[in-house]
C-alpha cells in the first residue's frame, strides 16, 4: 500500500478548499445540500386545518366544497337555516357561471362564499402567474355575485405546498384545509358520514362536506342536531379563525401567539 505524504502549504490549500465546499454545500448550491437544509428545517407553509380552542369554547365549522353539481344546494341550505347555522362554501369559479342563482340564494341566507379556484386544477401543478389567475378570476366571479370579496381559499383536492399558501396570502387569502373529512364524496351512507363527522369533532374543528353528495342531505339534519345538542355553537370559518399574530403548528392547527 503506497502511503501519500502531503507537505503543509498542500494540507493547508487542501483543507481551504475542503471547508469552501463543504460551506456551498451547506448554502445549498448543490442539489444534494439544498433538499437536505430543506428536509431538516422542515419549514413548511401551512394552512389551517382547524383553530387551537378551549375545551370550554365549543366553536367549530362546517363547509361544503362545491365544484360541479348543485343538486342539494336548495335543500342544503333549508336543513341549515331550520336551524339558524351559516356556513361556509367553497365554490370554484365554473360553478359560479353555471350556478349564480344558488351563489346569490347561499350568500342571502348568510352563508359565506369563499374562493375554491377558478377551474379547479392541482394548483402545485400550475405556475405562479396561473394560481394568480384562478383566484383572481374566482375571486371576482364571487365578488360579482354576492358584493362579497372572499377572503379563504381552500385549494382544489386539499393539494397545496408552500408556493401554493404563499401565493394565496399575497392575493390576500387565509388557505384553508379541513380536520374532519365526511367521505360524503364517495357516496357513504348517512350512518356511516354520521359516524365519520360527530366523534371526531372538537373545538375549532373544521368539517368537510360537498354540496352534491349522495347522502349528505339525509346524514346533515341527525349531524347537525347532535353537535348542537353537546354544547357545540357552529360557524363560519371566517368567525373561527384567528385573523393577526398566530403560527400554524406542524399538524396543521392555528394558534395565537399573543401571549408568546
Amino acid at each position: 500500500m503506497k502511503v501519500w505524504f502531503v507537505g503543509r502549504k498542500t494540507g493547508i490549500i487542501l483543507g481551504v478548499i475542503a471547508a469552501a465546499f463543504f460551506a456551498l454545500v451547506m448554502l445549498g448550491y448543490f442539489k444534494g445540500g439544498n433538499a437536505a437544509i430543506s428536509a431538516a428545517s422542515g419549514d413548511r407553509d401551512l394552512p389551517i386545518y382547524c383553530v387551537q380552542k378551549d375545551e370550554n369554547d365549543k366553536k367549530l365549522s362546517i363547509s361544503f366544497d362545491a365544484a360541479w353539481g348543485n343538486e342539494d344546494t336548495e335543500n342544503l341550505i333549508n336543513i341549515l337555516g331550520e336551524r339558524n347555522i351559516r356556513t361556509t362554501f367553497f365554490v370554484v369559479g365554473d360553478w359560479v357561471d353555471k350556478y349564480p342563482e344558488s351563489v346569490k340564494a347561499l350568500s342571502d341566507a348568510g352563508h359565506e362564499v369563499m374562493n375554491h379556484s377558478s377551474k379547479h386544477p392541482h394548483m402545485t401543478q400550475i405556475s405562479k402567474d396561473e394560481m394568480i389567475k384562478e383566484l383572481n378570476d374566482c375571486g371576482s366571479k364571487i365578488e360579482a355575485v354576492t358584493g362579497r370579496k372572499p377572503e379563504l381559499f381552500r385549494p382544489p383536492y386539499g393539494d397545496y405546498n408552500n408556493d401554493v399558501v404563499g401565493t394565496a396570502r399575497e392575493c390576500g387569502y387565509y388557505t384553508i384545509q379541513w380536520s374532519v373529512d365526511s367521505l360524503d364524496w364517495k357516496d357513504l351512507s348517512a350512518d356511516e358520514i354520521y359516524s365519520r363527522v360527530v366523534p371526531k369533532a372538537a373545538p375549532g374543528a373544521i368539517i368537510l362536506f360537498h354540496n352534491a353528495a349522495k347522502h349528505t342531505p339525509e346524514a346533515l339534519p341527525r349531524i347537525l342536531d347532535e353537535l348542537i345538542a353537546q354544547g357545540y355553537e357552529i360557524v363560519p370559518i371566517s368567525e373561527l379563525i384567528i385573523r393577526d399574530n398566530y403560527k400554524v403548528d406542524a399538524n396543521g392547527m392555528q394558534c395565537s401567539t399573543n401571549n408568546e
